[in-house]
């Protein structure tokens, strides 16, 4: 394998929703504008398919196959000893040209029982830009919601129940919102984000009219009663879920608190001159300016993958860049 970082293309692979003009802009890249999410340094697949989602390295494989083949270079030792040949992390560029249906997704503990996963999908979304008069996420229940109303509310297809019952909250870029496995919640139209998951496409569609297709896909194959099952019906504070990182500038500002660290973690970095970067797999998106990472060339829209082998990187010049990396492992503290 290289042990250099790897710059990657735009991935989006198709989606129900509409969207994709603010990938193409962060990118410089017309062709960008296909669809709302562009999967980054992917090792996932879309739920049911079998190549659908999944990055293409310069050299023609898949990097799934390529981390596979050889972990310990691409994701160091001690990852490898805790999650396997498993980067544990699928990062996202989302860019909501329309209100997403409310959803939520499964814990790790429903997933095992009910998927066949290993993971489930807590998430966090590091939102880098917004347009519109109102641009809002929906995140939690206001109050708590009796599994009657839930069940009454998705078997009736109420979107305005379901909307209602939930915290909106309008965002900012530098804004960052950690969503937990079982939480439902919506991304209005407007909000560009950067999001971090566990690597599954595991979701619960509650509200499925004029969005899918199928109007048995929702529930991912399991049947309401069970679907039903993952989702977390207490009410929920957003000064909890939510942090406002805007104002901050830092080399190096964390973007997550640390009830994310057993999933993923984020920081935003602030490089004028030479920053060292200390040995991790991590994806890196350029959010503004342009430098090198080592001899890479870098510049607003870059998105890279960096492995473990790849050591101490330099990054060299004049920008912003928000870096993805996977759960610590547990041998090396927190």
């Amino acid at each position: 394998m290289s042990n250099q970082p790897i710059a990657l293309p735009a991935n989006q692979p198709e989606q129900f929703y509409r969207g994709g003009a603010a990938i193409a802009a962060l990118r410089g890249d017309p062709e960008a504008d296909y669809g709302p999410e562009d999967w980054v340094a992917s090792t996932t697949t879309l739920f049911g398919q079998d190549e659908a989602g999944l990055t293409r390295l310069p050299d023609g494989r898949w990097l799934r196959d390529a981390v596979r083949a050889d972990p310990v270079p691409w994701l160091g030792p001690a990852h490898v000893a805790e999650f396997g040949a498993d980067t544990a992390l699928l990062v996202k560029l989302l860019d909501a040209g329309q209100r997403l249906p409310v959803h939520c997704h499964p814990s790790n503990a429903f997933a095992a029982e009910h998927l066949s996963g290993r993971h489930g999908k807590t998430e966090a979304w590091i939102v880098v830009g917004t347009s519109g008069p109102d641009p809002t996420v929906y995140i939690g229940f206001r109050d708590d919601v009796p599994p009657s109303d839930i069940s009454g509310w998705v078997t009736a297809q109420d979107s305005a129940a379901m909307l209602d019952a939930l915290n909106p909250v309008v965002v900012k870029p530098g804004d960052t919102i950690f969503v937990p496995a079982g939480v439902p919640h919506a991304i209005g139209e407007g909000v560009f984000i950067v999001e971090l998951q566990q690597p599954t496409d595991f979701s619960v569609t509650l509200e499925w009219r004029g969005f899918l297709s199928d109007p048995d896909a929702w529930h991912l194959g399991l049947g309401q009663e069970t679907a039903l099952g993952c989702v977390d019906l207490r009410a929920k504070h957003v000064e909890d879920l939510l942090t406002r990182t805007g104002p901050r500038v830092a080399p190096s500002v964390n973007l997550l608190r640390a009830k994310a660290d057993p999933f993923f973690r984020a920081d935003r970095l602030h490089v004028s001159g030479t920053r060292a970067l200390e040995p991790s797999f991590a994806v890196l998106v350029v959010l503004e300016g342009s430098g090198t990472l080592d001899s890479l060339p870098l510049h607003r829209g870059s998105t890279v993958v960096v492995p473990h082998a790849a050591g101490e990187s330099v990054l060299t010049g004049d920008l912003v860049a928000v870096r993805c990396r996977p759960p610590l492992p547990s041998s090396l503290g927190s």
